[in-house]
């Protein structure tokens, strides 16, 4: 099957220091689902979690949010969102790109409380689909980490 007709399977990361969301995704279906947050120290997942998702999902891609300033500035944040997919990266032998994630996590909180969420800190699964989503529905945004 020639490489631009190739159905691809797809994992999303919403990085943040606390909590990292994940989300699988085909291009098949062209969605998103949300899967998973994984517990993070000072951004740092137990790279052993991370392992045993890609292992288990097989992706082609991997998607990783990029928080931007609101002016498309970066932040302290972006550079360690960054750092945390050239991680990803490096560590796996992964294709990886970024994608602006700006108002996802407002987004995935509304998701959450429509969806009757109690606890709308847990909804970094949700922002992730959002991320994977918006990549799928335009592959151009994505940009190297």
């Amino acid at each position: 099957m020639p490489e631009a007709t190739k159905h691809k399977r797809l994992l999303g990361f919403d990085f943040g220091l606390k909590q990292i969301g994940v989300a699988s995704g085909q291009t098949l279906t062209s969605s998103a689902t949300g899967l998973t947050i994984l517990k993070a120290v000072d951004g740092m997942p137990k790279w052993d979690q991370v392992e045993k998702l890609l292992q288990e999902w097989s992706p082609d891609l991997v998607v990783v949010g990029l928080p931007l300033n609101m002016d498309d500035s970066e932040s302290d944040l972006s550079n360690r969102a960054r750092k945390f997919a050239r991680r990803l990266q490096g560590r796996f032998a992964l294709e990886v790109e970024m994608v602006d994630e700006r108002l996802t996590s407002r987004e995935a909180k509304s998701i959450g409380r429509d969806q009757g969420t109690q606890d709308l800190t847990k909804i970094d699964h949700i922002a992730a689909s959002l991320i994977l989503q918006s990549w799928l529905d335009a592959p151009s945004i994505g940009t190297a980490p």
